[in-house]
């Protein structure tokens, strides 16, 4: 495998990873900023590089099994990405020497898909202190754009259970994120 090949010095298996772990990153990339705001502030490319980066510098650690696990280490690394990026954009906006406006006169929401992504990501945390591996599911769902065989792969479930996991974890994550003040 590319990613043991890598792992153990290899230089030409480093440039193949390179080659495949920069496509699907991509298109991991391009999958997570099509649910962003319009004008998002941070680019594909940054996106994939920072994860890049991020990978490459946990590749002497961690001892890559699969694709699935490489593409789910990838979606959590994006994940915290885009939250930051999120938070960095979301915390500019708390008096950066803009004029204050009376609330009745501001807008519902700036920011909606920013605020979502943060929304998210907290109610998936708050998930995982209650069912780790639900939420973990879901992230490689969401976050990973994992097929279900994939992710039983990854977690070593059976599919069905999976299945399970990513339901219960969806219904979970949306009574959690309608009960969030507006």
């Amino acid at each position: 495998m590319l990613l043991q090949d890598w792992r153990h010095g290899n230089a030409s298996a480093l440039e193949e990873v390179a080659r495949v772990v920069d496509r699907e990153l991509r298109r991991l990339a391009a999958s997570y900023l099509r649910r962003e705001r319009p004008g998002h502030t941070l680019q594909p490319t940054a996106l994939v590089n920072e994860a890049f980066l991020r990978l490459m510098d946990q590749g002497d650690h961690v001892d890559w099994e699969s694709r699935s696990q490489f593409i789910g280490i990838a979606a959590r690394h994006m994940r915290q990405i885009l939250v930051d990026h999120a938070r960095r954009h979301n915390a500019g906006k708390r008096g950066s020497g803009e004029t204050m406006i009376p609330i009745e006169d501001a807008p519902a929401s700036t920011n909606p898909r920013s605020a979502d992504l943060m929304a998210l990501d907290e109610a998936l945390e708050k998930l995982a202190e209650v069912d780790p591996r639900k939420a973990r599911a879901m992230e490689l769902k969401y976050f990973g754009g994992l097929e279900m065989a994939e992710i039983a792969q990854v977690l070593n479930l059976s599919i069905k259970t999976v299945e399970k996991d990513v339901r219960m974890a969806g219904a979970w994550l949306r009574a959690a994120l309608s009960r969030r003040p507006e």
